[in-house]
């Protein structure tokens, strides 16, 4: 299809990158686990897990948090700071010049800061006294997480926003960003997403049965499931105008995103409600399903989501798949922020044109027979990357992202 030319204030850029993954502590650390094709899986220390019979996941690593002090904020909140002063320091933005600018901040999580919760609760079963558990409940509030950002921040012109849409939160995140850019609401968006590894969220996907023993293999014929991971993921949004005014080097181009909630069944993903929100993404950016180059999937690992996910592809591409990666081979789901972290390296990707690899993988199922890069990065000439956030409930979200000087010699 023929898309509108946008102009320079139209057109919505990512100027800024900050996260805190299993790969480590800021952009560099993220960029460098990608090419490496970097296993973070570890032995689970965020509780007790005495009684399962495995547990593995994907923590950050010690030291890898920086946490204000004296905000004594929880953990999911302290990755969504920490991503965003990062993200900010990335783009080249101080803190005092935002304060009284129009400013979104948009956070996406599934958990919030359910590791509290998982305290308060051992605290009690425990028969604990004392002001302990009204500390941690006083922190449990989603919205804590957009409203640390903007308090740490000391903004005075701030929407905020958390948005709980489980695992495709942080797309949903960044399509509200990227809304908020448009409409001239604001003039900077900080959109992602953030959530912390936790009991309660582990044992749920445990007792499905979808936790994996060992790693997790995206696509694989031996696949056995996720492994529970955590971090934080801001991107920092801004329009091309703005940034080219002030020197910044975008990364990527925010082309335009879809969102759907099918709610066809609680837990079991639906082929017709993902295709659609593909197609919503597509169609919204202007975009031809032979635009796109590099689909970085939601890609859990397990038997029922990545059939599900190749199938809606394979509605919307037919045999002409792009190759499609799975970043959660490398840094396990971070639920919330799992989508965040697959925007931030999808930008990565355009920047650098590569294509970050699905790693552990040793036999295409052919249920879901995708070109996944099993294993390495490869070096590739890429225009456009699809980002996936795929999550319970029907709900999903599908974010297109391109190189800014796209039509142009990379």
């Amino acid at each position: 299809m023929a898309a509108r030319r946008r102009s320079d204030d139209e057109r919505v850029v990512v100027t800024g990158i900050g996260c805190v993954s299993a790969m480590g502590r800021g952009v560099d650390a993220l960029l460098a686990g990608l090419r490496e094709g970097r296993d973070c899986a570890r032995p689970v220390t965020a509780f007790d897990t005495t009684g399962f019979a495995h547990a593995q996941g994907c923590e950050v690593p010690e030291g890898a948090l920086h946490t204000p002090a004296g905000t004594g904020l929880g953990r999911a909140a302290a990755f969504a700071v920490d991503a965003t002063l990062l993200a900010l320091q990335d783009a080249g933005l101080e803190a005092s010049a935002l304060r009284s600018v129009p400013v979104a901040v948009a956070v996406g999580t599934t958990d919030g800061e359910s590791r509290d919760l998982d305290d308060i609760v051992g605290l009690e079963v425990a028969g604990a006294t004392g002001d302990g558990s009204a500390v941690l409940a006083r922190r449990v509030q989603p919205l804590r997480l957009s409203a640390a950002v903007a308090r740490h921040l000391e903004l005075e012109r701030a929407e905020v926003l958390t948005l709980q849409t489980a695992c495709a939160a942080g797309n949903y995140a960044i399509g509200y960003g990227y809304d908020a850019i448009v409409s001239g609401d604001v003039e900077i968006a900080l959109t992602g997403g953030a959530d912390a590894l936790c009991r309660k969220t582990f044992t749920g996907f445990y007792r499905l049965g979808t936790i994996a023993p060992d790693v997790c293999r995206p696509f694989d014929a031996d696949r056995e499931g996720i492994l529970t991971g955590e971090g934080g993921a801001v991107l920092v949004l801004e329009t091309l105008a703005s940034a080219r005014a002030r020197g910044a080097r975008p990364y990527a181009e925010v082309l335009g995103y879809g969102l759907a909630c099918d709610a066809a069944h609680p837990v079991a993903p639906d082929v017709a409600g993902v295709a659609r929100t593909i197609r919503t993404a597509l169609d919204r950016a202007g975009l031809e399903p032979a635009d796109v180059d590099l689909v970085s999937a939601h890609g859990t690992g397990t038997r029922a989501n990545d059939v599900t996910e190749v199938g809606a592809l394979r509605e919307v591409y037919g045999d002409a798949l792009p190759r499609t990666v799975s970043i959660k081979s490398m840094l396990g789901h971070a639920m919330g922020a799992a989508s965040a972290l697959g925007a931030a390296s999808s930008a990565l990707a355009l920047r650098h044109q590569f294509v970050p690899p699905t790693i552990n993988h040793r036999t295409t199922d052919p249920a879901c027979a995708v070109d996944c890069q099993p294993n390495v990065s490869a070096p590739a000439a890429l225009d456009v990357v699809q980002n996936h956030g795929l999550a319970f409930g029907g709900n999903n979200s599908v974010v297109l992202f391109a190189r800014v000087d796209r039509g142009t010699a990379a």
